[in-house]
């Protein structure tokens, strides 16, 4: 899945659409209404592959260009 698909990839990923927009309703990625926040429409924007660098860089404040993503596991981790 790609650009445009936060809500179904979460939801493949849970096992659980209900689950899925109560997760981002709580990271505040959708609206109670279940609309994507401004936020949450930067999110959807992205592909798996930019969440996943995006969460590690800002995570550890490192710059995104320092991490290489692993599709089998949706995590980024540093370049050796």
């Amino acid at each position: 899945m790609g650009r445009n698909s936060l809500v179904e990839r979460l939801a493949a990923q849970v096992r659980s659409k209900s689950f899925a927009i109560s997760l981002l309703k709580k990271r505040g990625d959708l609206d109670s209404y279940g609309r994507l926040t401004p936020k949450g429409r930067v999110r959807d924007a992205m592909t798996a592959e930019e969440r996943a660098i995006d969460r590690a860089s800002t995570e550890s404040g490192k710059a995104p260009s320092d991490y290489v993503y692993n599709p089998a596991t949706n995590r980024a981790t540093l370049k050796q």
